[in-house]
């Protein structure tokens, strides 16, 4: 894959979304969410704070609340209790069209198998920036091919996605993120269904954008090396609360992993990079 180069020229990011990033040091403030279905309590007073430009993963064991937060943040799921703010205003006070022109959601099950065409599916991420006639104020024909060709997708343009693996579907689902031109992502389980290159590949244009553009980015991640690679910070969540909040290299412990995942685990230095990794210890001789 080519080095993603030039994205602002390319309309990755717009004038409004400029303003809003420079007129508040934080792009989601989260203040005691609480979060239940039925009588099974699955956030608990969960408060913390997201800078703008900051890469935020979130880890933690199935059912800690990792997903139900993600819906919340992104607005899937009304808030019980509590209180989100994006870029200082309060998420129930944005209108759907103008919360999708700041905010853009990958979800594990990002496409289902539609019968339109991946250049179709990329393009439609421009909705939020289009009027009611389905006009633009710039051509973003530039933006669009320059997404695909970063995402190795310009040969699949006019496959259908019915005609794609899980992998090529997910890929085509974060071309479409990408046209929305968004200053804040939301991933959930972003990798799943993608091999080792196109992981790596995944992991790599989302790290690029943040670093041009001053993306911010908060992911739920299974994978805790991913995790540790490529998150500034890292959140840990278990049975609904924050345990631990922080750099990955004071997160990927032993003893908070052991404590969290009922795992036991050493912690290496990655070769190239100063990254904890984590190796996974079993019983079995």
């Amino acid at each position: 894959m080519k080095r993603m180069s030039s994205l602002q020229q390319h309309g990755w990011v717009h004038p409004d979304q400029d303003r809003a990033q420079a007129a508040c040091p934080h792009a989601l403030q989260i203040s005691h969410i609480h979060h239940a279905y039925g009588s099974r309590a699955i956030l608990q007073d969960l408060s913390f704070q997201v800078k703008n430009g900051e890469w935020v993963g979130i880890i933690g064991p199935n059912g800690s609340g990792k997903s139900t937060l993600l819906s919340l943040l992104s607005r899937a799921e009304r808030l019980q209790s509590g209180h989100i703010e994006v870029y200082n205003k309060p998420i129930e006070a944005y209108k759907r069209k103008e919360l999708s022109q700041l905010m853009a959601v990958l979800q594990q099950e990002a496409l289902p198998s539609l019968p339109f065409s991946v250049r179709e599916v990329v393009e439609m991420g421009r909705f939020p920036h289009q009027s009611w006639f389905g006009g633009e104020k710039q051509d973003s024909t530039a933006l669009v091919d320059h997404i695909m060709e970063q995402l190795e997708l310009t040969q699949l343009a006019e496959q259908p996605l019915e005609q794609l693996s899980g992998g090529q579907r997910q890929r085509a689902a974060l071309g479409k993120l990408m046209a929305q031109s968004p200053s804040l992502v939301l991933l959930d389980e972003p990798t799943t269904y993608l091999d080792i290159h196109h992981q790596v590949q995944f992991m790599d244009v989302i790290s690029e954008w943040q670093q041009d553009c001053g993306l911010t980015v908060v992911s739920v991640l299974h994978d805790l090396n991913l995790a540790a690679l490529y998150c500034d910070r890292i959140l840990v969540l278990h049975q609904g609360q924050l345990v631990a909040d922080g750099a990955p290299e004071d997160i990927m412990t032993s003893q908070i992993l052991s404590d969290v995942f009922e795992t036991r685990t050493v912690i290496v230095p990655h070769p190239e990079v100063a990254k904890p990794q984590v190796l996974i210890c079993t019983d079995k001789q």
